[in-house]
């Protein structure tokens, strides 16, 4: 935000006009981070001095660039303060630090009388929909006047592409298009109040934070108590190539975490932050933990290495408390619970305890290197000569004792190396982190580094591997016998290859403060360093833990996640940070917690190059951070070699370690949490699933790989559920399912709520875990509709071949339009080369009745498992993993949710067994039958619909049997030929007088009846109503007719008892079979049985015997 003395200006940019300038209020109110827009013409420009727009030569200097912006687009700064005096810096310059600033174009002679002081202000939602403020040329607006003339639509404006909870602005929603394009009456009436969020954020005023942080958590403790001692162990040499191998690791890492962070805007959470917004919630969840719990970890190395400070010293004046052990638990113990108290009185006090802290530790880093060039006589025999080329030489290779190797020796420096996420982990508290934190930290990589290097080979120059301390070694005779570097400068140090020498490079842990101009400050940088080290930590852990909490993706953790304070401190993070580093702290051995935190941070360093390296594959737009200098195979590179070196370290830690971080991504996995961060992971898939979409293209289809694929005429998916859950047994994890919706009887379509209940059922379907896709389709009937979508449903060959429906229970009840509607669906699929599925219960299969009735009285139907209620789309994002039990919808569409304590709605009988069918396959089949009733061959789709059904674990318990037709004296070459039942099917004969009478009352009502009539009158009536049935058309298909009862008898004598019937449907010949006859055949056929399904394929061939 701008200080309250600046001001804007309001300008009139024009290529004709001059126009004057209009200063207008305060800027907090005026300026709203407006993109500007500039006249093409390059000699218009803006005069402060005349009030007027001049045509220079050259546009002022307050319009240019203000040069290195990590903006992607080129935003130019403009405000004045009208009472700076001449001369003096103007409040452009000031504004020209912020990232986007920017004035708004109007002219001021259409100024609205009603826009006061902030006429020129960007107005949130709540002041913009006001019922007067509609036509283009009204003389008011609610957003903007641009280029002199007044219009609803908005220019572009930074704060309409803020996300919600932004913490460097308001949330501005720009007029949706609704509210542009649609008639007034309309936005009239869709017009609504929208909430507009400003967060309180303090920011650290200095950009420099996030550099001065890293290199106090980069210097920590290793720098002055344990550099001296690697360089004993692994020589110059290789010790400088340990501190360059941790570079090379830090700064490909500091390149992504750069990309990242200025690829938008970063939020508090840190490494998690990144990482999750990057690869999605299950790495960013998984490493989140390990990269918080690993700082918790590094707070007790830090204090430790201080307690372990303070112990020495205390044994040098003989004033240990207990043992060095114990000493340092209790020093640690008082140590950590200091820290806390500074870390709980919030930033403002920690952040000026770091600059103090620094202000040391440069002191004291100078005071080394001031006094390794002032060697004096009395510290000689504890090993320091000053700098001396033999010494040099001698110290060169390495001298690993005590079964130390390079890589165990490198797994205890590396956590020195490990701050460089100190500025990202505070990215909250940055002014703008998206500068501070590239800038900061490879800075502090750069500087630290070379400070390190610097050390080992000062140490290594001047100080020798072991000396006895002992004034009387000097030496006497010969140098035959002793051939060390000390030998040369007149001491004899041999003694020590036997062990018990106290000083030197590999037995002195305080040689820097030895080596010293002033002892004393080196004590005090050891001090600095690692509580300063310590207190970043002990910041960090807890900000990225509260970050992690936020976003619920582990239960019980979301009691962390709570703040305090203006600056929402997470003070129970705070104290579980302490709890865990006061844990290590009683181990009290820094060689021992050193290596446990360095596989966590290598983890998250891998990680976060990988990052990168997905996000540059995936080739997403939205991947363009403004920070150029990195290359995605660099990153990969980085994180290939962070993986090396985690194993090369030790195996099993790194083992463990990637073990951790596994688990923790199943979980994740698993519970799917309903979050949205637009992460490379999603882009990723994107393009695989676009290529992979391509390649089948030029795939030609083969009988091997067939695949039901149905489109299913649900209508809402949730009001046949028993469609829904048989369909989805047997293309689940196989092929396609789409849920197919024709929206019928609207005067005029409303495609704003058919798209908002495809978002909602879409949900709802993931939320039921039935994978399949939802499309709606608006159309004049359900004929249309269905063509509608069996020609444009799906993408290549992801397409559907198989339509699916429901048996029309209902088709003598109503109008036998319908009936003709719905044959004819039957007949368009057919020739579009589909297979059908029709699918009956004799309880039915629509139970949108009931969700009404129940949405009506809001009550609970007995027995029903599932409960039904209707909810709003807002209701899945506050919580989808909690279903609501308020009925808070608009819609007139149900959704299916879990219990809730409403009394019971009182059901007809026939209502609750509908309830109870609906739900039959849903649960586990009992022991029993698939009775498939091949009757005709349609290239076996009759046959892999029960196959693939008996695969699943719900129906695995089920058992097929085969059902043919055939003649008598063909059994036995049947038999063997299908090895299955065989039941012989006489078509003409044999059928009960019972069913064929029912049959004919059934067909009554439909018959044309022409002997009763008139020749023309009879063909007028069967052209206005083409569903009758002729007598010449019953005679005709007597026989078949006749098929249908016979068959229905059978199927009560044989299957009555199974758990799903599956047979082949009956084929009408189109133009000779009327509608009525066919759904005659087709209700005979499967009256009064079990489950049934009537399967026809498109007679090409789905199975093969061949492999």
């Amino acid at each position: 935000m701008l200080p309250e003395r600046y001001e804007s200006k309001r300008v009139c940019v024009s290529a004709r006009n001059y126009a004057p300038l209009e200063t207008r209020g305060d800027a907090r109110e005026n300026i709203r981070n407006t993109l500007i827009l500039f006249d093409p013409d390059p000699k218009h420009s803006f005069s402060s001095e005349s009030g007027f727009v001049k045509r220079p030569s050259s546009p002022p200097s307050a319009l240019r660039s203000p040069g290195s912006s990590q903006s992607r687009f080129q935003v130019d700064p403009v405000a004045d303060a009208p009472k700076t005096p001449p001369g003096s810096r103007s409040s452009a310059g000031e504004e020209s630090k912020s990232r986007v600033r920017a004035v708004n174009f109007l002219n001021p002679s259409d100024a609205a009388p009603d826009a006061g002081v902030n006429g020129d202000t960007v107005r949130s939602e709540a002041s913009l929909h006001s019922s007067s403020h509609f036509s283009d040329t009204h003389s008011s607006t609610y957003y903007l006047r641009t280029f002199g003339h007044n219009t609803v639509d908005a220019v572009p404006n930074i704060d309409f592409y803020r996300q919600t909870a932004a913490p460097l602005g308001e949330k501005l929603l720009r007029p949706s298009l609704s509210e542009l394009h649609d008639e007034l009456d309309k936005v009239c009436a869709a017009l609504h109040h929208h909430l507009s969020f400003r967060v309180t954020h303090t920011a650290v005023s200095d950009d420099a934070c996030a550099q001065i942080r890293c290199m106090l958590n980069i210097w920590g403790v290793m720098l002055f108590i344990r550099m001296s001692w690697i360089v004993g162990q692994a020589g110059i040499a290789l010790s400088c190539a340990i501190v360059l191998t941790a570079i090379v690791v830090t700064s490909i890492t500091g390149l992504s975490t750069s990309a990242i962070a200025t690829n938008g805007f970063v939020r508090g959470g840190g490494a998690y932050y990144l990482i999750s917004r990057s690869l999605g919630p299950e790495f960013g969840g998984s490493i989140g933990l390990i990269f918080a719990f690993a700082n918790a970890v590094a707070v007790a190395m830090y204090v430790v290495g201080f307690a372990e400070t303070v112990v020495e010293l205390l044994d040098s004046i003989d004033a240990l408390m207990t043992d060095e052990i114990n000493d340092i638990r209790i020093v640690g113990t008082l140590t950590v619970i200091l820290l806390l108290g500074i870390s709980l009185a919030g930033m403002e006090w920690e952040a000026k305890a770091q600059i103090v802290l620094l202000v040391i530790l440069v002191a004291a880093i100078c005071n080394y290197f001031i006094g390794s060039f002032i060697p004096l006589k009395s510290k000689e025999p504890q090993g320091f000569f000053g700098y001396n080329a033999a010494i040099m030489m001698e110290n060169m290779g390495p001298d690993f004792r005590d079964d130390e190797t390079f890589f165990s020796v490198f797994a205890i420096f590396f956590p020195a190396a490990t701050g460089i996420l100190a500025g990202a982990n505070i990215s909250g508290d940055l002014a703008d982190p998206q500068l501070a934190i590239p800038k900061g930290t490879l800075l502090a990589i750069l500087i630290t580094g070379v400070v390190y290097i610097a050390v080992a080979i000062s140490n290594g120059s001047c100080i020798v591997r072991d000396a006895t301390g002992d004034d009387n070694d000097t030496l006497v005779g010969s140098l035959e016998n002793c051939t060390d570097a000390a030998c040369t400068l007149g001491y004899d140090f041999s003694i020590c290859k036997e062990g018990g020498c106290k000083y030197g490079l590999q037995n002195d842990f305080q040689v820097m403060s030895l080596v010293s101009g002033f002892g004393p400050l080196i004590t005090a940088g050891i001090f600095s360093a690692t509580l300063s080290s310590a207190l970043a930590s002990l910041v960090s852990a807890p900000k990225v833990f509260q970050a992690l909490c936020k976003d619920k993706l582990y239960p019980g953790m979301h009691v962390f996640a709570k703040g305090y304070g203006k600056n929402k401190e997470p003070l129970r993070a705070y104290v579980l940070t302490f709890i865990i580093g006061l844990a290590f702290i009683l181990i009290a051995e820094l060689n021992i917690i050193a290596p446990i935190i360095s596989n966590f941070f290598l983890a998250s360093y891998a990680l976060i190059n990988f990052s990168v390296f997905h996000a540059s594959l995936a080739n997403s737009p939205g991947w363009r951070p403004s920070f150029k200098y990195y290359n995605k195979w660099v990153s990969l590179a980085g994180a290939v070699l962070c993986c090396v070196v985690m194993f090369v370290i030790n195996w099993w830690a790194a083992l463990f370690t990637n073990v951790i971080v596994l688990a923790l991504y199943i979980y994740v996995s698993y519970k799917k949490p309903d979050v949205n961060w637009g992460s490379s992971t999603q882009a990723l898939m994107y393009n695989q699933a676009l290529t992979h979409s391509l390649h089948l293209t030029g795939v030609e289809d083969h009988i091997k790989n067939f695949r039901p694929q149905c489109l299913v005429m649900s209508g809402y998916p949730n009001s046949r559920p028993a469609l829904l859950y048989l369909v989805h047994a047997f293309t689940k994890d196989v092929g396609l399912m789409v849920c197919g919706h024709v929206r019928t009887g609207y005067r005029r379509p409303n495609y704003k709520d058919m798209m908002n209940e495809q978002v909602r059922y879409q949900r709802w379907l993931l939320k039921t875990r039935i994978k399949a896709f939802y499309t709606p389709v608006f159309a004049d009937d359900l004929r249309q509709g269905a063509q509608y979508l069996l020609q444009t449903t799906g993408l290549g060959r992801l397409k559907p071949n198989t339509l699916v429906f429901g048996f029309k229970n209902n088709w003598r009840d109503g109008e036998m339009k319908d009936v003709e509607t719905y044959i004819n669906t039957i007949h368009d699929a057919f020739d579009l080369q589909f297979g059908v599925v029709l699918l009956r219960l004799k309880e039915g299969l629509d139970i949108s009745h009931i969700q009404d009735e129940f949405q009506t009285s809001q009550e609970k139907p007995p027995g029903m498992k599932d409960l039904l209620v209707s909810i709003n789309i807002k209701d899945f994002d506050s919580d989808s993993s909690k279903p609501s039990s308020k009925s808070t919808s608009c819609q007139s569409s149900p959704l299916i949710f879990r219990d809730t304590k409403k009394p019971p709605m009182q059901l007809s009988p026939a209502d609750e067994k509908l309830l109870a069918a609906s739900q039959q396959f849903q649960k586990k089949q009992s022991k029993g039958t698939i009775d498939v009733w091949w009757l005709f061959d349609d290239g076996g789709l009759t046959l892999l619909i029960p196959y693939l059904l008996t695969n699943k674990k719900k129906w695995r318990d089920c058992k097929i049997r085969v059902f043919i037709g055939g003649k008598i004296n063909r059994i036995d070459h049947d038999r063997r030929a299908m090895a299955a039942l065989l039941i012989s099917i006489h078509t003409t004969k044999n059928y009960s007088l019972t069913y064929k009478k029912m049959f004919e009352e059934m067909i009554e009502p439909y018959r044309l009846k022409e002997d009763d009539m008139e020749q023309e009158a009879a063909e007028k009536l069967k052209a206005k109503e083409p569903w009758r049935i002729t007598d010449n058309e019953l005679e005709l298909y007597r026989a078949k007719s006749n098929r249908q009862i016979r068959l229905n008898e059978l199927l009560k004598e044989y299957s009555s008892i199974a758990n799903l019937i599956v047979i082949t449907m009956p084929l009408a010949r189109k133009g000779t079979v009327s509608s009525a006859l066919y759904m005659t055949w087709l209700d005979t056929l499967t009256k009064d049985l079990p489950p049934i399904l009537l399967v026809r394929g498109n007679h090409q061939s789905v199975l093969t015997f061949y492999s």
